[in-house]
Formats: C-alpha cells, structure tokens, sequence
C-alpha cells in the first residue's frame, strides 16, 4: 500500500524526507510506504530545496506561494497528510500570541486540507510552547478542531518527542499530532525511544565530512568574536567564569546560547532557525559557528541532501526543519499500525 502524501508549510524537505524514505513490508510481502503527490510553502529558496531533494522528476509538485493563495479544492487527492504549521506565535523565545497571532492561526489551513480531502491520517507538527499559550486554551481548541475535522474526524495521539531519544545528535523537543480517520478503527502509539540509554553525540554527528560536500563553507568572524571564543571551554557559553569580565556581553537577560559551543560528550542543543550574533551554534574546539553542513548533519539530513539559497536562508532552512531521522521512526510507526504490525510503544505525553 502506498499512501499518497500531501503537505503544507513543507520548508525544505525535513518531514517530507522521513516519510519518503519510511517504508515496511508485512509477513506475507506487502509492502507500505509513503509518496510526495504535493507541498506547499511560501520561502522560494525551501522550495527550490524541497524540489532537489524530495522531487526533483516532479517539480511542479511544490507550489511556491502563501497557504492563503492555495486552493485545497483543486489539489489532486492524497491519502496522508503532513504539516508543521507555523510556529512562530507558539515559541518560548516570542511574544507567544498564540492563535491571536497572525501566525498562529495558520493550523486552520490544514484543518481546511482535511475537510476538503478526508486523508486516512495527517501527521502535525509544532514547538513545545504550543502546550502553553493562552493558558493551555489553544492547544485544546486545535486538539478539539483536528478530532472533529472532515466527514469522518480523526482519532488523535499527541506527544512531546525527545528528539535525541530518537536517533538524533540533538536535544530537540518538539509536540507530534498523529491523526487516524475514525472510521478507519485504528490507534495510533507512541513508538518507543531507540537511543534513550545511548544518546549520539554532536562529535559523532559532525566529525568525518567529506569534502564533497555543499553548505559546508566555514564562518569568518570579527576578531573580537575569536577572543571571545577563545576563553570558552565547550560546553559553556559567553558568561562562563573562564571568560574575563571585559569580554562579557552586557545584556539583562543571559540567554544559554549565546556563545555557547557544542559539548562534545553530548547532543548538540537545540539548532535554531535565526538570531543574531552568538546565536549560530559553535564548535566545542575551533574558534568558529558551525558550518551549514554541520548544523544539517546535526538534524540528520544527509551529506547528499543539498540546500539552495545564501548562508542565512540555508541557517534557516535547517533550523525551521523537523530531523528526517527522528521523522522517520514516527512514519515507519504508523505505516506499522495500518499494516497490523505490533511495535514497542511508549505512553503518549506532552509536557515535561
């Protein structure tokens, strides 16, 4: 069985790869997996990204425009459906206006997919902060419209995936809605954690790279950036008492990031999508950020996997995207569950 897959607010590929690349075969032969049919996002350069990688016979596939120029009506009919609504409004590092937001309130588009469509399932994405805005009110409300939407409503699981639990070098939390079409009779669950007792490291993640590798051209920093750099062990950040006072960033709220290099005995933290300076992420022993390639490496991207656009777009790109790794054991689960194969299962959770 191949179900056909169609996606919104697709970025560069990072989900869309997960399930391309998830696939299982039954007892008797019959294999299950998942086909790109159609995408949708409003950044050109995820777009020509998403074209290379995930369809590059099919490019027209990709339609490049706001969700609010999509008509769902005339898109050609899908079996699934995938979508990281914007989360902006939802993100701890924000205003956090939630639905009220001019962001936040763009989940209505996939609602609207599966009313038009009635897919067998949908799969939606978003930021652990999602859980909290306007005292936990939205959440519930896109919980409530998600079970109720199309002809059929959806049986939902929803969690909070530990992303380093799951094969990625990265502490990466991110809220995962899986919907299974009511009538269908089928309950999703919570695939277990596959490297829970043995996190990867962010120097077995980024170590090795061949040189034929794109996106992988290394930082120039001001000098005073070097300095700065210089007196952090890895691990730490800019306001480490290894650093002299002289070179600290005055600033009233001292975030974690902020010059902080990669521990290299442990996951990386969280690859970000923007921020200005001594927020790029950096390495736990060179004086420098992190390359394009080893911020896609630590999101489990691919050495074949090429973006297209400058250094900040590509920054980006990689940091909005959910890792194809973590992704892909999420897909492979419930391809298992429409197959009838039993799978260690954990119970759904979404707070921590």
């Amino acid at each position: 069985m191949v179900f056909k897959k169609g996606e919104l607010f697709s970025g560069p590929g990072g989900l869309s790869y997960g399930a391309i690349s998830a696939s299982i075969s039954t007892e008797t032969g019959e294999k299950y997996s998942i086909e790109h049919i159609w995408a949708n996002d409003n950044d050109e350069d995820s777009c020509k990204t998403f074209r290379k990688n995930i369809c590059p016979e099919n490019p027209e596939s990709v339609i490049n425009k706001n969700v609010d120029k999509v008509d769902i009506k005339k898109l050609e009919k899908i079996d699934c459906f995938v979508f990281g609504f914007p989360c902006n409004d939802y993100s701890d590092v924000g205003k956090k206006k939630g639905i009220k937001g001019d962001y936040g309130k763009l989940y209505k588009y996939g609602i609207k997919v599966l009313d038009e469509h009635n897919p067998k399932w949908f799969l939606a994405e978003n930021v652990t902060g999602l859980k909290s805005t306007n005292n936990g009110d939205d959440f519930n409300k896109i919980l409530n419209e998600l079970e109720n939407a199309g002809k059929y409503g959806y049986e939902l699981t929803a969690h909070l995936y530990k992303f380093e639990e799951y094969g990625v070098p990265q502490f990466r939390n991110r809220i995962i809605i899986v919907g299974i079409r009511k009538d269908l009779k089928l309950k999703f669950k919570v695939p277990a954690p596959t490297t829970k007792d043995k996190h990867i490291t962010s120097k077995e993640a980024i170590s090795d790279i061949p040189d034929w590798v794109s996106n992988n051209e290394l930082p120039t920093h001001k000098k005073g950036v070097i300095e700065k750099l210089k007196h952090i062990p890895e691990g730490k950040n800019i306001w480490c008492d290894e650093v002299p006072e002289e070179l600290k960033i005055k600033t009233k709220v001292q975030l974690s990031q902020i010059y902080r290099r990669l521990d290299s005995k442990r996951p990386s933290y969280t690859i970000t999508a923007s921020g200005g300076g001594g927020t790029h992420g950096y390495h736990w022993k060179e004086n420098r950020a992190l390359t394009n390639r080893e911020r896609a490496r630590i999101q489990t991207f691919p050495d074949e996997f090429e973006f297209f656009g400058k250094k900040e777009s590509v920054r980006k790109q990689i940091g909005m995207a959910v890792p194809p790794k973590g992704a892909k054991v999420i897909f492979e689960a419930i391809l298992k569950t429409f197959a009838g194969i039993s799978y260690e299962s954990v119970p759904e959770k979404y707070s921590i």
